[in-house]
């Protein structure tokens, strides 16, 4: 396995909201490869609870966008006021730039893909810590494999405070619980940088916590 085409994939997948290709279609059979790649993440128990909705209907897709916007517009304005002068500081300009962005233009993305898990969450920290970890590695699989292919993508969350609105929208049942909404396009430049992130020793531990790795 060559480990420089592996560390750039998993250190340059980022959440793309601003360089996403509006106009470009996505194919059916690239979609369906990285949702098979998807399902070989690791599952608790081997119970393969995750189910994909994709979204491709444009008075489906209007209708979500509607639910986003409503969030993330309040969402935003929120965050906004209680940074104050903060908000003009350049990275967190760029920040509220992208998540703008997106929320202007939702309707316009090409696909949504809903992950979901059956069942619903039950309150107690270990179970769901399980629950949820049936579907967050798939997702991150599938995020991956849209990064290798030049798709990008992000996992938002905001449909989710109506997530019974969304669910009566695409007809899914009570027993199955929502996780995100992932814009999928194809991106508008070749490649990404690595983040900027805090230095491993300050956030890694050895053997007790805050003990220097």
């Amino acid at each position: 396995m060559d480990t420089s085409v592996t560390d750039h994939l998993l250190s340059t997948t980022r959440a793309v909201r601003r360089k996403l290709d509006l106009d470009r279609p996505v194919e059916p059979e690239v979609l369906e490869e990285c949702l098979r790649l998807a399902l070989q993440a690791p599952t608790p128990g081997n119970q393969q609870a995750w189910r994909w909705l994709v979204v491709r209907d444009q008075g489906v897709k209007d209708r979500l966008s509607e639910l986003f916007r409503r969030v993330g517009k309040a969402y935003l304005e929120a965050n906004a006021a209680a940074l104050g002068e903060a908000i003009t500081e350049p990275s967190v300009a760029r920040a509220f730039a992208s998540g703008q962005h997106l929320i202007d233009v939702i309707d316009r993305v090409p696909v949504f893909v809903i992950p979901c898990l059956t069942g619903r969450p039950s309150g107690d920290n270990a179970a769901d810590a399980a629950f949820y970890g049936g579907i967050f590695p798939a997702v991150w699989n599938f995020q991956l494999a849209l990064r290798s292919r030049g798709l990008g993508s992000t996992l938002t969350t905001y449909h989710l405070t109506h997530e019974a609105e969304a669910a009566e929208i695409l007809g899914i049942p009570a027993d199955v619980t929502q996780v995100g909404l992932l814009p999928i396009a194809y991106t508008t430049v070749p490649d990404f940088k690595p983040a900027s992130r805090v230095p491993l020793s300050e956030v890694a531990y050895l053997d007790g916590w805050g003990n220097a790795l």
